[in-house]
Protein backbone atom coordinates (compact mmCIF):
# COMPACT_ATOMS: atom_id res chain seq x y z
CA UNK A 1 0.00 0.00 0.00
CA UNK A 2 1.06 3.17 -0.75
CA UNK A 3 2.36 5.77 2.41
CA UNK A 4 -0.54 8.08 2.29
CA UNK A 5 -0.51 8.32 6.54
CA UNK A 6 -0.44 12.19 5.95
CA UNK A 7 -3.51 14.15 6.42
CA UNK A 8 -4.26 17.87 5.03
CA UNK A 9 -6.90 20.09 4.52
CA UNK A 10 -7.63 22.38 1.63
CA UNK A 11 -7.12 25.87 2.59
CA UNK A 12 -7.63 27.35 -0.63
CA UNK A 13 -8.91 26.53 -4.18
CA UNK A 14 -8.44 28.78 -7.35
CA UNK A 15 -9.13 28.55 -10.83
CA UNK A 16 -5.77 29.39 -12.09
CA UNK A 17 -6.10 28.95 -15.89
CA UNK A 18 -8.20 27.49 -18.37
CA UNK A 19 -8.56 23.97 -17.38
CA UNK A 20 -6.45 24.10 -14.30
CA UNK A 21 -7.20 24.36 -10.82
CA UNK A 22 -5.03 24.98 -8.39
CA UNK A 23 -5.18 23.57 -4.42
CA UNK A 24 -3.20 24.73 -1.40
CA UNK A 25 -2.74 22.25 1.26
CA UNK A 26 -2.31 22.80 4.63
CA UNK A 27 -2.04 20.94 7.95
CA UNK A 28 -5.54 20.40 9.93
CA UNK A 29 -3.94 21.38 13.37
CA UNK A 30 -1.88 24.48 11.95
CA UNK A 31 1.70 22.58 12.44
CA UNK A 32 4.18 22.42 10.29
CA UNK A 33 4.51 20.43 6.84
CA UNK A 34 7.23 17.82 5.83
CA UNK A 35 9.83 19.75 4.35
CA UNK A 36 10.26 19.27 0.37
CA UNK A 37 12.54 20.18 -2.14
CA UNK A 38 12.51 21.72 -5.71
CA UNK A 39 11.14 18.81 -8.06
CA UNK A 40 9.07 17.15 -5.14
CA UNK A 41 5.51 15.59 -5.61
CA UNK A 42 3.11 14.01 -3.49
CA UNK A 43 1.23 11.71 -3.67
CA UNK A 44 -2.91 12.16 -3.35
CA UNK A 45 -5.56 9.77 -2.67
CA UNK A 46 -8.15 11.61 -4.80
CA UNK A 47 -12.17 10.99 -4.24
CA UNK A 48 -12.92 7.58 -5.41
CA UNK A 49 -9.98 6.10 -3.92
CA UNK A 50 -7.74 6.34 -6.83
CA UNK A 51 -4.13 7.74 -5.87
CA UNK A 52 -1.99 10.01 -8.40
CA UNK A 53 1.04 12.36 -7.99
CA UNK A 54 1.34 16.22 -8.37
CA UNK A 55 4.82 18.47 -7.94
CA UNK A 56 4.93 20.67 -5.69
CA UNK A 57 4.58 23.94 -6.98
CA UNK A 58 5.62 26.50 -3.96
CA UNK A 59 8.34 27.76 -2.58
CA UNK A 60 10.52 24.89 -0.83
CA UNK A 61 11.19 27.57 2.13
CA UNK A 62 7.55 27.25 2.98
CA UNK A 63 6.59 24.91 5.57
CA UNK A 64 2.84 25.77 5.92
CA UNK A 65 1.30 24.58 2.71
CA UNK A 66 1.99 22.73 0.10
CA UNK A 67 0.15 24.11 -3.31
CA UNK A 68 -0.24 21.63 -6.80
CA UNK A 69 -2.14 22.33 -9.84
CA UNK A 70 -4.41 20.09 -11.43
CA UNK A 71 -5.22 20.11 -15.26
CA UNK A 72 -8.22 18.62 -16.63
CA UNK A 73 -7.02 16.06 -18.73
CA UNK A 74 -9.72 15.44 -21.62
CA UNK A 75 -9.18 11.94 -21.74
CA UNK A 76 -8.82 11.33 -17.59
CA UNK A 77 -8.80 8.02 -15.84
CA UNK A 78 -10.47 9.04 -12.85
CA UNK A 79 -8.26 11.44 -10.91
CA UNK A 80 -8.28 15.23 -12.21
CA UNK A 81 -11.93 14.90 -13.05
CA UNK A 82 -12.09 14.04 -9.62
CA UNK A 83 -9.77 16.76 -8.07
CA UNK A 84 -11.09 19.24 -10.21
CA UNK A 85 -15.29 18.28 -9.37
CA UNK A 86 -15.11 16.75 -6.11
CA UNK A 87 -12.38 18.25 -3.95
CA UNK A 88 -13.92 21.59 -2.05
CA UNK A 89 -11.99 24.05 0.25
CA UNK A 90 -12.52 22.92 3.62
CA UNK A 91 -12.15 19.00 2.48
CA UNK A 92 -9.40 16.35 4.27
CA UNK A 93 -7.37 14.78 1.89
CA UNK A 94 -5.29 12.04 2.15
CA UNK A 95 -1.59 12.29 1.10
CA UNK A 96 1.87 10.97 0.97
CA UNK A 97 4.98 13.19 2.40
CA UNK A 98 6.75 14.40 -0.32
CA UNK A 99 8.89 12.78 -2.29
CA UNK A 100 11.62 13.88 -5.05
CA UNK A 101 12.46 11.82 -8.49
CA UNK A 102 13.29 15.40 -9.87
CA UNK A 103 15.88 16.79 -7.96
CA UNK A 104 17.75 20.23 -8.76
CA UNK A 105 21.14 20.32 -8.78
CA UNK A 106 22.00 23.28 -6.81
CA UNK A 107 25.67 23.34 -7.78
CA UNK A 108 25.33 23.73 -11.13
CA UNK A 109 26.56 26.99 -11.88
CA UNK A 110 24.23 27.74 -15.01
CA UNK A 111 20.23 26.14 -14.98
CA UNK A 112 17.90 26.25 -17.98
CA UNK A 113 14.64 24.76 -17.29
CA UNK A 114 11.98 24.48 -20.15
CA UNK A 115 8.24 23.70 -19.06
CA UNK A 116 5.62 22.64 -21.10
CA UNK A 117 1.83 23.50 -19.89
CA UNK A 118 1.18 22.16 -16.45
CA UNK A 119 5.23 20.80 -16.55
CA UNK A 120 5.68 24.11 -15.04
CA UNK A 121 4.81 23.29 -11.69
CA UNK A 122 8.21 21.27 -10.19
CA UNK A 123 10.17 24.04 -12.59
CA UNK A 124 8.38 26.92 -10.54
CA UNK A 125 9.35 25.55 -7.08
CA UNK A 126 12.86 25.26 -9.02
CA UNK A 127 13.49 28.99 -9.97
CA UNK A 128 12.12 30.09 -6.26
CA UNK A 129 14.64 27.78 -4.93
CA UNK A 130 17.65 29.15 -8.00
CA UNK A 131 16.95 32.68 -6.90
CA UNK A 132 17.29 32.51 -3.24
CA UNK A 133 20.87 30.80 -3.88
CA UNK A 134 21.37 33.76 -6.20
CA UNK A 135 22.36 31.32 -9.80
CA UNK A 136 22.34 31.95 -13.00
CA UNK A 137 18.98 30.54 -14.44
CA UNK A 138 16.68 31.21 -17.30
CA UNK A 139 13.31 29.67 -17.72
CA UNK A 140 11.23 28.98 -20.91
CA UNK A 141 7.71 28.67 -20.48
CA UNK A 142 5.74 27.05 -23.28
CA UNK A 143 1.49 27.04 -23.61
CA UNK A 144 -0.92 27.30 -26.09
CA UNK A 145 -2.26 30.61 -25.05
CA UNK A 146 -2.26 33.31 -22.18
CA UNK A 147 -5.48 31.46 -20.77
CA UNK A 148 -3.70 28.26 -20.24
CA UNK A 149 -1.02 29.69 -18.20
CA UNK A 150 -0.77 28.51 -15.06
CA UNK A 151 1.54 30.84 -12.29
CA UNK A 152 1.28 33.54 -15.17
CA UNK A 153 0.33 36.40 -12.31
CA UNK A 154 2.51 34.73 -10.16
CA UNK A 155 5.38 34.65 -12.27
CA UNK A 156 5.10 38.15 -12.95
CA UNK A 157 4.92 39.49 -9.44
CA UNK A 158 8.10 37.14 -8.41
CA UNK A 159 11.84 38.40 -8.14
CA UNK A 160 12.80 36.28 -10.77
CA UNK A 161 10.40 37.33 -13.36
CA UNK A 162 13.00 38.92 -15.33
CA UNK A 163 14.49 35.29 -16.27
CA UNK A 164 11.49 33.80 -17.62
CA UNK A 165 10.35 34.20 -21.28
CA UNK A 166 6.90 32.97 -22.37
CA UNK A 167 5.87 31.23 -25.81
CA UNK A 168 2.71 30.51 -26.92
CA UNK A 169 1.01 28.59 -29.49
CA UNK A 170 -1.53 31.54 -30.75
CA UNK A 171 1.38 34.22 -30.41
CA UNK A 172 3.73 35.93 -32.99
CA UNK A 173 6.18 33.57 -34.72
CA UNK A 174 8.95 35.79 -33.35
CA UNK A 175 8.06 34.67 -29.55
CA UNK A 176 8.10 30.51 -30.68
CA UNK A 177 10.74 29.18 -28.60
CA UNK A 178 14.03 28.77 -30.61
CA UNK A 179 15.63 26.00 -28.82
CA UNK A 180 19.20 26.01 -30.48
CA UNK A 181 18.91 29.80 -29.15
CA UNK A 182 17.91 28.70 -25.97
CA UNK A 183 19.89 26.22 -25.32
CA UNK A 184 22.74 27.87 -26.55
CA UNK A 185 26.30 26.36 -26.95
CA UNK A 186 27.04 23.16 -24.82
CA UNK A 187 28.52 24.04 -21.51
CA UNK A 188 30.12 21.65 -18.95
CA UNK A 189 28.41 23.71 -16.12
CA UNK A 190 25.15 23.69 -17.54
CA UNK A 191 21.77 21.39 -16.33
CA UNK A 192 18.53 21.06 -18.65
CA UNK A 193 15.33 20.66 -16.67
CA UNK A 194 12.25 19.90 -18.51
CA UNK A 195 8.72 18.93 -17.67
CA UNK A 196 5.67 18.73 -19.89
CA UNK A 197 3.81 16.81 -22.32
CA UNK A 198 5.57 14.03 -24.08
CA UNK A 199 6.03 15.49 -27.35
CA UNK A 200 7.52 18.89 -25.72
CA UNK A 201 9.59 17.04 -23.62
CA UNK A 202 10.98 14.70 -26.49
CA UNK A 203 11.47 18.25 -28.91
CA UNK A 204 13.37 19.63 -26.17
CA UNK A 205 15.76 16.29 -24.77
CA UNK A 206 16.18 15.17 -28.33
CA UNK A 207 17.61 18.60 -29.66
CA UNK A 208 19.72 18.92 -26.85
CA UNK A 209 20.83 15.74 -26.93
CA UNK A 210 21.31 15.95 -30.40
CA UNK A 211 23.04 19.46 -29.94
CA UNK A 212 25.92 17.63 -28.16
CA UNK A 213 24.57 18.09 -24.48
CA UNK A 214 25.87 14.95 -22.40
CA UNK A 215 22.55 12.51 -20.71
CA UNK A 216 23.74 13.61 -17.27
CA UNK A 217 23.14 17.16 -18.07
CA UNK A 218 19.54 16.50 -19.12
CA UNK A 219 16.47 16.00 -16.14
CA UNK A 220 13.31 15.09 -16.85
CA UNK A 221 10.01 14.13 -15.24
CA UNK A 222 7.31 12.44 -17.39
CA UNK A 223 3.47 13.11 -16.56
CA UNK A 224 2.98 9.06 -18.58
CA UNK A 225 5.30 7.04 -19.87
CA UNK A 226 5.39 6.91 -24.07
CA UNK A 227 1.91 5.34 -25.99
CA UNK A 228 2.94 1.98 -26.82
CA UNK A 229 2.06 0.04 -29.65
CA UNK A 230 0.08 -3.27 -28.11
CA UNK A 231 -0.82 -4.59 -30.91
CA UNK A 232 1.99 -7.57 -31.00
CA UNK A 233 1.46 -8.20 -27.44
CA UNK A 234 1.74 -11.71 -26.55
CA UNK A 235 1.14 -14.02 -23.40
CA UNK A 236 3.78 -14.51 -20.83
CA UNK A 237 4.27 -16.00 -17.22
CA UNK A 238 5.83 -14.29 -14.25
CA UNK A 239 7.05 -17.08 -11.97
CA UNK A 240 6.87 -15.28 -7.60
CA UNK A 241 10.58 -16.51 -6.07
CA UNK A 242 9.15 -17.15 -2.56
CA UNK A 243 6.85 -19.48 -3.24
CA UNK A 244 7.41 -20.93 -6.87
CA UNK A 245 3.94 -20.16 -8.06
CA UNK A 246 3.60 -19.14 -11.27
CA UNK A 247 0.71 -16.62 -12.44
CA UNK A 248 -0.13 -16.18 -16.27
CA UNK A 249 -0.01 -12.86 -17.84
CA UNK A 250 -2.66 -12.35 -20.86
CA UNK A 251 -1.85 -10.47 -23.81
CA UNK A 252 -4.57 -7.68 -22.91
CA UNK A 253 -3.75 -7.95 -19.16
CA UNK A 254 -0.86 -5.80 -17.39
CA UNK A 255 1.20 -7.91 -14.83
CA UNK A 256 -0.24 -6.02 -11.55
CA UNK A 257 -3.82 -6.62 -12.77
CA UNK A 258 -3.23 -10.40 -12.76
CA UNK A 259 -1.27 -10.65 -10.45
CA UNK A 260 -4.19 -8.75 -8.27
CA UNK A 261 -6.38 -10.91 -9.65
CA UNK A 262 -4.16 -14.25 -8.55
CA UNK A 263 -4.31 -12.55 -5.05
CA UNK A 264 -0.66 -11.17 -5.11
CA UNK A 265 -1.42 -7.05 -4.72
CA UNK A 266 2.02 -5.33 -6.06
CA UNK A 267 1.64 -1.46 -4.24
CA UNK A 268 0.87 0.72 -7.10
CA UNK A 269 -0.03 4.60 -8.10
CA UNK A 270 0.14 5.70 -11.07
CA UNK A 271 -0.57 2.84 -13.36
CA UNK A 272 1.39 4.33 -15.92
CA UNK A 273 5.05 3.95 -15.98
CA UNK A 274 6.07 7.35 -13.85
CA UNK A 275 5.94 6.83 -10.52
CA UNK A 276 8.28 4.01 -9.22
CA UNK A 277 6.41 2.74 -6.56
CA UNK A 278 5.66 -0.60 -8.71
CA UNK A 279 9.59 -1.31 -9.11
CA UNK A 280 9.95 -4.79 -9.19
CA UNK A 281 13.24 -7.20 -8.94
CA UNK A 282 13.80 -9.34 -11.57
CA UNK A 283 15.92 -12.84 -10.76
CA UNK A 284 15.51 -14.39 -14.32
CA UNK A 285 14.45 -13.24 -17.71
CA UNK A 286 13.95 -10.02 -19.71
CA UNK A 287 11.45 -7.56 -19.54
CA UNK A 288 9.93 -5.34 -21.87
CA UNK A 289 10.42 -1.55 -20.59
CA UNK A 290 7.97 0.49 -21.30
CA UNK A 291 7.85 3.04 -18.30
CA UNK A 292 9.14 6.54 -17.86
CA UNK A 293 10.62 5.83 -14.69
CA UNK A 294 14.10 3.73 -15.35
CA UNK A 295 17.31 5.36 -17.01
CA UNK A 296 18.67 3.76 -19.81
CA UNK A 297 21.20 2.05 -17.97
CA UNK A 298 18.68 0.76 -15.06
CA UNK A 299 16.89 -0.22 -17.82
CA UNK A 300 19.63 -2.29 -19.79
CA UNK A 301 20.46 -4.37 -16.58
CA UNK A 302 17.31 -6.16 -16.67
CA UNK A 303 17.15 -6.76 -13.26
CA UNK A 304 14.40 -4.26 -12.23
CA UNK A 305 10.82 -3.65 -14.34
CA UNK A 306 7.50 -1.77 -13.09
CA UNK A 307 4.82 -4.08 -13.82
CA UNK A 308 1.97 -1.39 -14.00
CA UNK A 309 3.39 -1.23 -18.02
CA UNK A 310 6.23 -3.22 -18.66
CA UNK A 311 5.82 -6.79 -19.83
CA UNK A 312 8.39 -9.65 -21.20
CA UNK A 313 10.16 -10.42 -23.78
CA UNK A 314 11.01 -13.78 -22.69
CA UNK A 315 8.10 -16.74 -22.13
CA UNK A 316 8.77 -16.08 -17.58
CA UNK A 317 10.21 -13.80 -15.95
CA UNK A 318 10.72 -14.64 -12.47
CA UNK A 319 10.32 -12.31 -9.90
CA UNK A 320 11.27 -11.16 -6.33
CA UNK A 321 8.00 -11.53 -4.49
Amino acid sequence: MQNLDLNVRVAARHAEADGIVTFELASPDGRPLPAFTAGSHVDVQVPGGLVRQYSLANDPLETHRYVIGVLREPQSRGGSAAMHDAVAVGDLLHISPPKNHFALDQGARRTLLFAGGIGVTPLIAMAETLQHLGAEFEMHYCCRSLARTAFAARIGGSAFAPRVQFHFDDGPAGQRLDLHGALGPVRDDTHVYVCGPGGFMDFVLGGARDAGWAPAQLHSEYFAAPAQDTSGDTAFAVRLASTGRVVDIPADVTVVRALADAGVPVPTSCEQGVCGTCLTRILEGRPDHRDAYLTDEERARNDQFLPCCSRAKTPLLVLDL
